[in-house]
């Protein structure tokens, strides 16, 4: 229920519902060169306009397909994240169109501004609404314009609108100038890690450079039946219980050929992905013990190697030309590199003192550490913002045109 003051309207009736260009290979009278928005331009309250292409188009078309400031962009789908994803055009590039899989709602300024629009489509009400009604096949899904045009729009006045976008907007920007600050600290980060690891690991002759074999004990021991935690490698964030990142418990026998890990151990999952194209590596660190896959490369460093320099210098991709060259024909059906276990404990890692390790690491792991506290601190304010629009966008909770909130 909506609050009694406040109207529904189909979004057919408050703005003009458009489709894009295609792109095709009939040949073009009279064409013009433009910019394109893409589906990879419009991410989920913001533009990414790092890679905008350029498409050719008749010039008696360019008005029909040209972007306007306040319109609200929204993606046609393919996987879920992309079903009704979209931001509000500002005008940041002169002249630009937008392809068929990004619609544009055009909104009657008199009846709805384009940030409530977009806050209602971008909110869980709007994500609910559109997978709701989406065509559906294995994790894809999309929506029509038909459908898009059906999609029931709360309407409290202009003025009510108005306090409740600039009321999110705070959210916004505490989160944009987090955004900033991260990307700061983590620009900071990687010149800490080309000046204590990198450069000195090629110049500084009295580093040493061991094979892994040399100063770590591949561990290849299985299970003993007890109740351990099934982990898995994620190159994002490291160990993840298994569960929760593939949805599905493994127990029993499809649990013998597991290796068992303790902490302060390592494992190289030799999984490409788009942060370590040859496989990253992590140590155990928040259990006592645990069950990993046994195509991992397990190993336990010895003595006179500090633990917290190992991850920094792996966390660094330090070992990506040596991993690339022990890759000779790609990866197999399973997804795994061709590297062998072997292959791997032989590549060869720099080593200072012990104490100049521990001096490493310490710097390195406190500013690690400030980047990931400042990345909890945002997903937290995220989710503060979601709650909240749930409640305002649906009149649950009241904006007064102080902007103070009112309850039940």
């Amino acid at each position: 229920m909506i609050p009694k003051s406040w109207k529904r309207k189909r979004l057919a009736d408050v703005a003009t519902v458009q489709t894009g260009i295609a792109k095709g290979s009939k040949r073009l009278d009279d064409a013009v060169e433009l910019p394109y928005l893409r589906v990879a331009n419009v991410q989920d309250g913001y533009l990414d306009l790092s890679i905008l292409k350029k498409i050719e188009i008749e010039k008696k078309q360019v008005e029909r397909y040209r972007l306007h400031v306040g319109d609200v962009l929204l993606t046609e789908g393919g996987d879920y994240d992309k079903l009704g994803r979209g931001t509000v055009w500002q005008g940041e590039i002169e002249d630009c169109v937008h392809q068929n899989h990004v619609f544009i709602a055009r909104p009657k300024r008199e009846i709805i501004l384009p940030q409530f629009l977009s806050l209602l489509t971008g909110s869980s009400y709007g994500k609910t609404y559109f997978l709701s009604c989406s065509k559906q096949s294995t994790n894809l899904a999309s929506i029509n314009s038909s459908q898009l045009k059906e999609f029931p729009v709360f309407l409290p006045t202009i003025a009510e609108q108005t306090a409740i976008a600039d009321l999110l907007s705070t959210w916004d920007g505490f989160i944009k100038r987090t955004e900033r600050l991260i990307a700061a600290k983590e620009k900071r980060y990687w010149g800490l890690v080309d000046q204590s690891i990198l450069s000195p690991a090629r110049s500084n002759p009295s580093w040493n450079h061991q094979r892994i074999c040399d100063i770590a004990e591949r561990i290849q021991r299985k299970s003993d039946g007890g109740d351990y935690p099934i982990l898995t490698i994620s190159s994002a964030s490291g160990f993840v219980l298994q569960k929760e990142k593939y949805n599905r418990f493994m127990a029993g026998k499809s649990l013998d050929d597991y290796t068992l890990l303790r902490r302060g151990e390592f494992a190289y999952n030799k999984g490409n992905s788009l942060r370590y194209q040859f496989g990253c590596i992590f140590p155990l660190e928040a259990y006592e013990q645990a069950l990993v896959p046994h195509v991992y490369v397990c190993f336990k460093p010895t003595p006179g190697i500090d633990v917290d320099y190992l991850d920094q210098l792996f966390q660094s991709d330090y070992l990506k030309p040596q991993l690339a060259a022990l890759v000779n024909t790609g990866v197999r059906n399973n997804g795994l590199l061709n590297i062998s276990p072997t292959s791997f404990m032989k590549v060869t890692v720099p080593f200072p003192s012990l104490g100049h390790q521990r001096q490493i690491a310490a710097i390195l792991t406190t500013a690690r550490r400030e980047i990931d506290l400042l990345k909890q601190q945002i997903d937290a304010v995220r989710r503060q913002k979601r709650g909240i629009m749930q409640k305002l966008l649906t009149g649950k909770w009241r904006v007064k045109l102080d902007k103070e909130v009112q309850y039940g």
